[in-house]
């Protein structure tokens, strides 16, 4: 009989399409870097792209529901074979998937000459498309405790209609934009709270003994549905002090959930330690995001969101496609110096950008922001190049 493993190494086609990772890893990479190089000049006037939607709008499509999904399509694609046992997508499939996700970014930048309207079915296609590859992958390999991570992925879709909607007829109510920004944080919360101890567990135990992860509790269930009541709050009212109030409890709630992963013993080996960083950044935001709601004088609500968009998000997709990366193309897990400078461009990007919200030197604290997270996404797709695009180096 022959096994899964097996049926993986006998496929021939290119080494890009060999695994979900690969291409939207690289894709996701690149459109990243793009969209934030060409953001600065057109939020400036100074560029004009054919696209229907505002320059504020086209950044935050494109980042929250262009950029993201891809990466979230790279680790579900990669990861659903080992949690159902199944084969992953490969070949001509997965082209195609790609492809769908290629033409939703073609679509919204053509927006102006096509419509918003088929613009938007375009865009939506993709995500629809990996709910239903998804769903049938868990369905078929009976694997029913991960349909919770499927269940986000129709909340981002379901943002990204709402978003769609918005823009096409006009209303700027933000529904859109906090239902995406809030499906990424829950899923940094499950996802995160499910990679980042076990990680990390790994990593220590073959180490000096001491202090190791929690297992998964009775607490982190807690985290979980704090972080998602308080999310859901607001979405739904995003300048209520009752709002306010259930942010700073989840605030706190993960912050001690953080510290029970032993992220201080990581920090010889930054591929473990990028992932507690990226993951504090979410009770930063909460705190951030409750403050703004407060105090709005003190704390920009800009500055808030962006501890999540570009702290959280930023460095928790990095870490994830860099350790990802190496570890399914047979190379060492393990951090090399240009890898630990991408590291450091998204953590300035992320800081950066929450200076530049309180109007401090807000300019130069955008540029630099934009420059860093263009060094950190365009840094992985020249080194993770050849990883990517390669074969694994047990078949090279």
């Amino acid at each position: 009989m022959i096994t899964s493993a097996q049926r993986i190494r006998a496929y021939r086609g290119p080494a890009l399409l060999s695994y979900g990772f690969r291409p939207f890893f690289l894709g996701g990479a690149i459109w990243s870097a793009v969209a934030v190089g060409l953001w600065l000049p057109m939020l400036a006037g100074s560029l004009a792209l054919p696209t229907a939607f505002s320059p504020l709008e086209w950044h935050i499509h494109e980042l929250l529901y262009g950029f993201l999904p891809a990466i979230v399509a790279g680790f579900l694609l990669t990861a659903v074979p080992n949690w159902t046992g199944r084969l992953p997508v490969t070949g001509r499939p997965l082209l195609i998937l790609f492809l769908i996700w290629v033409s939703g970014r073609v679509a919204i930048l053509t927006s102006a000459l096509t419509g918003l309207w088929f613009a938007a079915i375009v865009d939506l296609a993709f995500l629809a498309a990996m709910i239903v590859v998804i769903a049938r992958e868990l369905i078929a390999g009976r694997n029913v405790k991960n349909a919770r991570v499927l269940l986000l992925v129709g909340v981002l879709f379901v943002g990204n209609v709402i978003f769609q909607l918005e823009a096409g007829l006009g209303f700027r109510e933000g529904y859109g934009t906090r239902t995406g920004i809030a499906a990424a944080v829950l899923l940094i919360i499950l996802i995160g709270g499910r990679i980042i101890p076990s990680f990390t567990r790994n990593w220590l135990a073959k180490r000096v003994p001491g202090r190791l992860p929690i297992s998964f509790g009775g607490f982190d269930v807690f985290a979980i549905v704090a972080g998602a009541i308080s999310l859901a709050s607001w979405v739904a009212a995003p300048d209520s002090t009752g709002t306010a109030g259930l942010l700073a409890i989840a605030g706190v709630v993960h912050t001690i959930r953080a510290a029970r992963w032993a992220g201080e013993r990581t920090a010889p080996e930054l591929l473990v330690l990028v992932l507690h960083a990226g993951y504090a950044f979410v009770p930063v935001g909460f705190f951030l995001v409750a403050l703004a709601i407060a105090g709005p004088d003190i704390v920009p609500p800009s500055g808030a969101l962006h501890a999540w968009t570009v702290g959280a998000i930023g460095l928790m997709t990095l870490g994830v496609m860099t350790r990802a990366s190496l570890g399914h193309t047979g190379r060492p897990v393990t951090a090399t110096r240009p890898i630990a400078l991408i590291y450091a461009a998204v953590l300035v990007a992320a800081m950066a950008r929450i200076v530049a919200a309180f109007e401090i030197a807000r300019t130069p604290m955008l540029q630099t922001s934009a420059l860093a997270w263009v060094i950190a996404f365009g840094g992985f797709a020249v080194i993770y190049w050849p990883v990517l695009t390669g074969p694994r180096t047990s078949e090279a």
